[in-house]
Parts: structure tokens; C-alpha cells; sequence
């Protein structure tokens, strides 16, 4: 004889707090904390910085259209290099997902995740097919990334001309060299073989459905290997635009640094310089603060200085700096999100 049957109305019981919820709740305010002690810790060097703004309005706005330009040059170079990597998305799909998914993570803690899929979302709003919204951002990002860190080899001139090269500056020649073989040994493994492909889909996914479960994907890593193929044979035909257009994102971001130099009428050398950008870039992927905020402006002002820049000038063109790079984008994200929600089509 079989035992009581449950009801149809009876009531399932629950945990009050699933244990995944509530260590994601721990992790969030962790990261809160942390991202507040570290800003308390580096409050001086902000308050040094941000206390210029003064000088960098009196800055020539000739100097400002500059940096402003090549800023928005790099930042098309990033929707061009998006576009060849994506070819089904227009070229409003993938600068509003870019802008509104940058802007998300440089004001959230450790905000890159939460970027990432807001760009997702409004990649697949913008009518770019799933998959390819979820495989084409990482070969972006992995293309840019390498960029930055392949940039000091084009400084080792710089090294070996340059007597009493500062060690911070050397540090970042190595730290990009190493990133550098690293970031394209992860890409190569990616385009080339199946299994490393398979297990990170499979961890998006399962990370995907925790996340938005009315949204649930079911095949993903099947859905990305073929994806993957049509990027690899995508990028088989634009290898050269794909490089030219990273090179382009990283290399105008460089020189809106160097016009900001030049601003101020800082003369350094050229080389150091990128030693220094690189550095600044390295400290903006730390996941603690958002965006990096005063770890890429202690570490950028200090690398400025190692490079022989006087310290009045390199705190005045960190400011400038970080202003086009950093604030502008954030308001462009948030305009861009407003433009979404009026025309989403």
C-alpha cells in the first residue's frame, strides 16, 4: 500500500535563504566594503587629483577637443572592431550596448560582470541573435585587452635609449609583454580547440539561468561552438582590419593621454609615456573600485612622474584625462540608455 500522496494545493516548503543567494549577498557587500576602504585609502590622491579641475578648465579648448576627439575615435574603433567580430549588428546596436554596458561597469564594484551582461541584453534588444551576443563581446574584449598589453613592446626603444629607465615603468613593459602572450594564448585556445570553449559556455549558461530565470538558455555551449566558427572564419578574412581596429582603440586612448600632456606642456619622452599609459591601464582592471577610480589615478600620476613629468603637470593631465575617459563615457552610457528606452528598436 502506497504512502499519503501530497495535495496539488499543499504547500512545496522552501528555504527562507538559498545558500547560493546568500553567498552572492556576501559577496556583493564585500565587495562594497572593500571598494570603500580602498577609496578611503586613496582619498588623498583623489582629492590631489580632482581638486585640479580648476586648472583643467583653464586648459586651451583647443587642447580639450583634442583628447575629446581621440577619445571618440577609440571608442568607434572598439564598435568597428564589435561590428567585425558581430557582423549582424548595426552600428547603433553595438554603440549603445557598448556605452551603456562600460558605463554600468565603471560605476559598480566590480561591475564588469554586470556590464558585460547588460551589454548582452542590449545586443540582443539591438536584434543581434543571442549566441552572437554572448560570443562576440569576449573576443572583443580579449582583442582590445591584448592590445593594451602587447603597446610597451613598441616602447622597448624607449628602454634601451633612455639611461636609468625607472623600475615602475620597466615593471609595466614586463607585466604588458607577459599579458600580452597571455591574453593571445587564450584567444588562440579559444578559436582553436573545443573543450576549454565548451566548459566556459557551460559555466555562462549555468551562471546566465541563476541570473535571469525567465530568460533560461538551453544549448549554449553547442550554440557557441558554432558561433565561435563563424568568428573564426570571420576574423580568417579581416585578421588585418580586426588588428588595425584594436590597435585604433588602444592607440587613440594613448594619444588622448598624450594631448593632456601636451596641454599642460609636458614634453615627456614618447616611449615613457606608453609605459605609463599601460600601467594606468593595468591598475583600471583591478575589480575593487569602480572603474578603477584613484587606483588608475595614483598609479597613472605616479608612473607620469617616474616618466619625467614635473608632478603639478602630471596630476593637472591625469585630470584631464581621466575626465574625457572615464566621467564622459559614464554620461554618454547613460544617455545612450535613455535613447534605448525611447526607440529600443
Amino acid at each position: 500500500m502506497s504512502g499519503p500522496e501530497l495535495s496539488a494545493a499543499a504547500p512545496v516548503p522552501t528555504p527562507l535563504v538559498e545558500p547560493r543567494r546568500r553567498w552572492r549577498l556576501v559577496g556583493r557587500v564585500f565587495l562594497v566594503v572593500l571598494a570603500a576602504v580602498s577609496l578611503q585609502v586613496l582619498a588623498p590622491t583623489l582629492a590631489v587629483v580632482y581638486t585640479s579641475l580648476g586648472d583643467v578648465v583653464d586648459i586651451n579648448p583647443l587642447w580639450m577637443l583634442v583628447i575629446t576627439a581621440s577619445e571618440c575615435t577609440s571608442f568607434v574603433c572598439l564598435w568597428y572592431l564589435m561590428r567585425l567580430v558581430m557582423p549582424s549588428a548595426s552600428w547603433r546596436a553595438v554603440a549603445r550596448a557598448q556605452l551603456v554596458g562600460n558605463a554600468v561597469s565603471q560605476v559598480v564594484p566590480g561591475g564588469a560582470a554586470t556590464g558585460a551582461a547588460v551589454q548582452m541584453r542590449m545586443l540582443t534588444a539591438g536584434g543581434v541573435d543571442g549566441t552572437t551576443a554572448v560570443s562576440g563581446p569576449p573576443v572583443v574584449g580579449l582583442l582590445a585587452a591584448a592590445s593594451v598589453f602587447v603597446s610597451p613592446v613598441f616602447a622597448l626603444p624607449a628602454l634601451f635609449t633612455v639611461p636609468d629607465v625607472p623600475r615602475q615603468l620597466l615593471v609595466a613593459a614586463l607585466l604588458g609583454i607577459a599579458g600580452s602572450l597571455l591574453l593571445g594564448g587564450v584567444l588562440a585556445v579559444f578559436l582553436a580547440t573545443n573543450r576549454p570553449l565548451l566548459a566556459v559556455s557551460s559555466f555562462v549558461q549555468s551562471s546566465w539561468n541563476r541570473v535571469f530565470r525567465r530568460h533560461r538558455m538551453d544549448d549554449l555551449p553547442e550554440r557557441m561552438m558554432v558561433e565561435r566558427d563563424l568568428i573564426r572564419e570571420q576574423l580568417g578574412d579581416n585578421k588585418s582590419r580586426a588588428a588595425l581596429a584594436a590597435a585604433g582603440n588602444v592607440g587613440f586612448d594613448y594619444l588622448a593621454l598624450l594631448a593632456a600632456l601636451a596641454a599642460v606642456g609636458g614634453r615627456p619622452a614618447p616611449g615613457l609615456v606608453l609605459l605609463a599609459f599601460v600601467a594606468g591601464k593595468v591598475l583600471g582592471m583591478i575589480p575593487i573600485t569602480p572603474g578603477g577610480l584613484g587606483f588608475v589615478e595614483a598609479g597613472l600620476t605616479g608612473a607620469l612622474v617616474a616618466a619625467g613629468v614635473p608632478t603639478g603637470q602630471a596630476v593637472v593631465a591625469t585630470a584631464a584625462y581621466r575626465v574625457v575617459s572615464y566621467f564622459q563615457p559614464v554620461v554618454a552610457g547613460a544617455v545612450a540608455y535613455g535613447w534605448h528606452r525611447l526607440d529600443p528598436d
